[in-house]
């Protein structure tokens, strides 16, 4: 079958598309609204304990959250278009209830989801950028590299083109760290982590080349397994399919909405974590909600970690005095050469924290003067022990396993201190891409239903796309790294277009090629641009 000849069309699709009554505004307006003071009440809360701030910055503030809420929201109707592509082309759902459906799912993917996204997302950033995010040049990389990310989200979804939001947002961030290191005095840590960038590139990179092989792999399994004539037919007309395949359809819709917003949203978190923490650390730097008897740990273990730390060093190697521990701590984490002054310094610094934190039973009870140092410092430290931990440093030293037992129990706690993300922000995030989900998808689920093969998406092809898809962006959240929801899906539904010797429109995938190739690129240059714009202004 054709596309040409196919009996449902694009018109068909259109006609169906949600129509919102007064009530249904009104209700959007109102959880919008909600959702905007109950943040705004758990800010002042947080807020209250703290010395207060010029109006200056709570402006910043305010306006930096707005952008990284406008950036969820768009990609909400961007990405998740996609999630409810087939249920709306199958006719299994209808438009309202399925981005409903939808949204509901985003919501609780981004609520459950453990922020390991988040902080990778993070940490493409420049250090530089990252421990200096209170100053003018940070506001300026927040704003550049989330107009940027906005901008190029609402190109795409105009013109129809299902790119990548991630995409987006990794080629933003490395536009910022270029023209940082282009305008910086120091360049050696003002660039962008390239390693980090790789490994972040890969995921993206091979994610789609999975998708593609094993959607084809699971039809063809399915054609071998499941002889059940209707799961390979193309919808007619506007009937839903029978019960069984409609239900599966619906829960590979529900998977792939939950994992989107377990993995997309967490990218959102880690943008306003770092608004937070840039714009009033001594509220945001350092995880208040710690237990006091989890704390108290922190001591003990802080010192067996740097006699593991001290263990490593030739005999006898003394910092001279007056080293700036810090400074050799950021060379390590930047170079991760690991020379044997830079691991001295860094049980040097070990201890330095230690001092600084041990002078309060808890997180919340320490001076906010120095919580932004405080944090930095963990930082670094947290930094430096995943290069000792995971890199090619642990072989250069050969850690013993007792070795990375200590190093593990205070890098946890490290972490648990310094990368976390408060209820509210969760649910403010959940809230946007929730409702971005309810608008703007009609222009993607075309493309992702009729444009890229040369026959119309059958329920096997969308079920198998989608189930694919769902448990690559599980398997992305657990090693925390970012994964385009597009990218997979897009390459699941042609790699089943290919096993089912369908064909595809050689110039949707020309268009999508395009999209895909553009997106780095341009988002490089015009968060780059921005970046160099926004630091005249601040």
């Amino acid at each position: 079958m054709s596309a040409s000849s196919a009996t449902s069309s694009p018109r068909a699709i259109m006609s169906a598309s949600m129509k919102t009554g007064k009530v249904g505004k009104i209700l959007f307006l109102l959880i919008l609204l909600g959702g905007l003071a109950y943040a705004g009440v758990c800010i002042c809360h947080d807020l209250h304990a703290i010395p207060s701030s010029s109006l200056l910055v709570y402006a910043l503030l305010t306006v930096a959250l707005l952008i990284a809420l406008a950036f969820e929201f768009v990609n909400g109707f961007h990405d998740t278009a996609n999630a409810v592509a087939s249920v709306i082309y199958t006719h299994s759902l209808k438009p309202n209830t399925a981005v409903i459906w939808s949204g509901a799912f985003n919501f609780l993917g981004v609520l459950l989801s453990t922020g390991a996204v988040a902080y990778g997302v993070i940490s493409l950033l420049p250090v530089e950028l990252i421990l200096h995010m209170g100053s003018d040049v940070g506001y300026a990389m927040i704003f550049a590299l989330l107009s940027a990310a906005i901008i190029w989200n609402l190109s795409t979804w105009w013109l129809g083109l299902p790119a990548s939001s991630s995409h987006t947002l990794i080629g933003s961030i490395i536009g910022v760290g270029v023209a940082n290191q282009l305008m910086s005095a120091d360049r050696s840590t003002s660039g962008v982590s390239w390693s980090q960038v790789i490994n972040v590139g890969e995921s993206l990179l091979f994610s789609p080349l999975l998708g593609f092989v094993l959607a084809g792999l699971l039809l063809f399994l399915s054609k071998m397994l499941l002889r059940i004539p209707a799961l390979y037919r193309a919808p007619e007309n506007e009937a839903p399919p029978p019960w069984p395949i409609r239900l599966l359809l619906i829960f590979t819709c529900t998977t792939v909405s939950f994992a989107h917003g377990s993995n997309d949203g967490q990218k959102g978190m880690g943008l306003i974590m770092l608004i937070l923490i840039g714009t009033v650390p001594m509220a945001y730097a350092l995880n208040h909600a710690v237990p006091k008897e989890e704390w108290a740990k922190f001591s003990a273990n802080s010192r067996a970690a740097q006699k593991t730390i001290e263990d490593l060093l030739p005999s006898g190697l003394v910092l001279p005095a007056g080293t700036d521990a810090r400074a050799k701590v950021t060379a390590l984490v930047e170079d991760k050469q690991g020379t044997p002054e830079q691991l001295a310094a860094l049980a040097q610094l070990v201890r330095i924290v230690e001092h600084n934190v041990s002078k309060s039973d808890c997180l919340r009870n320490l001076p906010p003067q120095q919580v932004g140092n405080i944090r930095n410092d963990m930082y670094l430290v947290s930094e430096s022990l995943t290069l000792l931990q995971k890199n090619a440093l642990q072989r250069q030293y050969k850690l013993s396993a007792v070795q990375m037992d200590s190093l593990n129990a205070y890098h946890v706690l490290i972490d648990y201190a310094t990368k976390y993300i408060p209820v509210w922000v969760k649910v403010l995030v959940a809230l946007a891409l929730g409702l971005g989900t309810l608008v703007g998808w009609k222009r993607i689920v075309v493309t992702v239903g009729e444009k890229i093969g040369k026959t119309h998406l059958s329920y096997a092809q969308g079920a198998s796309a989608e189930l694919v898809t769902a448990a690559l962006i599980c398997a992305a959240d657990r090693f925390g790294l970012p994964v385009s929801t597009t990218h997979v899906l897009t390459s699941g539904i042609a790699g089943t277009m290919a096993v089912n010797k369908s064909g595809l429109q050689k110039s949707t995938v020309r268009n999508l090629v395009i999209a895909w190739v553009l997106t780095l690129p341009v988002s490089v240059v015009l968060a780059g641009g921005l970046f160099w714009f926004f630091r005249l202004i601040f």
